[in-house]
């Protein structure tokens, strides 16, 4: 029987248990039925742990709106400033906090599906094993996100900005040229193979082994992916600011569709097309004002 669960994989599994109950007259319910019901558990609470994330991510940006006016005609965040009588390690320690609380909201949309996908893999378990590996799986995915906070990079890029006149008016055009870089990104064949890797389901039963450790490194496997394919739009948020709520509402959006879309690669290539038009756009404005 049990060759026979790893041939036909989840749905042999199902069809076992029923036939077991059927057969000594248990009344249980179905375990599909149990992972239908689990599945809506799962929804609801990453639909809720969205709705959280999100209501920080904006009470946050408000708290830190406003910035430092630059020469060139532009705004420096304060998200790279420390805050009066902070030290630089409290610093970090708030942007780590903000970031990851950031990068739920905007990346969850996205691994929810890949999350779905995992879970259906390993369905075999019971359910409350089930919400643990998934809850293992989902605090590595965002564990590499947290790793890859650029605090340092902002500040150091920040510092130079306020320390050098012509630098800091030159942010604008950067600005547009890394608009146009990211949107030219899009649209290689290194980020469709990277979307690809992000979009692609593991296999079903025998494939991930219901333990802990697996969990984790299947989240890491994902997060690692998930990050190169979203590289372009990450250094967007960097220039444009980590707490612009405006482009994290707009990238969030772009992520998701290419995860979801029926077709990535050319979702990517649209999402790259309004991307350099928004550069060009930027870089002509950059060059009136100066």
């Amino acid at each position: 029987m049990r060759a026979a669960a790893t041939n036909t994989g989840c749905a042999a599994t199902m069809s076992t248990i029923d036939s077991v109950s059927s057969k000594y007259g248990i009344r249980t319910m179905s375990t599909s039925a149990w992972g239908l019901s689990g599945e809506r558990i799962f929804l609801a609470s990453s639909a809720l742990l969205f709705i959280a994330s999100a209501a920080v991510t904006i009470y946050s940006c408000s708290t830190m709106s406003g910035g430092m006016a630059m020469p060139g005609g532009w705004t420096m965040s304060m998200t790279w400033m420390k805050m009066p009588g902070q030290t630089w390690a409290g610093a970090a320690a708030s942007f780590v906090a903000m970031w990851t609380v950031m990068m739920l909201a905007m990346m969850l949309p996205s691994l929810v599906p890949m999350l779905l996908s995992y879970r259906r893999c390993i369905r075999g378990t019971n359910e409350s094993r089930l919400g643990t590996l998934s809850t293992v799986c989902g605090t590595a995915y965002f564990f590499v996100w947290v790793v890859l906070g650029a605090f340092t990079l902002g500040v150091i890029l920040a510092n130079a900005e306020m320390h050098r006149t012509a630098l800091a008016r030159s942010v604008p055009i950067i600005t547009g040229l890394v608009f146009r870089f990211a949107g030219c990104v899009q649209l290689t064949a290194w980020k469709a193979r990277q979307l690809g890797r992000c979009r692609l389901a593991p296999a079903c039963v025998g494939a991930l082994p219901e333990r802990a450790r697996n969990a984790w490194q299947h989240g890491i496997r994902l997060g690692v992916r998930c990050a190169l394919c979203c590289s372009g739009f990450m250094i967007i948020l960097l220039v444009v600011g980590a707490m612009n709520l405006v482009a994290m509402a707009i990238l969030a959006a772009a992520i998701t569709t290419e995860r979801v879309a029926p077709r990535p690669a050319i979702a990517a290539r649209v999402v790259g097309v309004a991307i350099i038009a928004v550069g060009v756009v930027a870089i002509v404005r950059a060059l009136r004002v100066g």
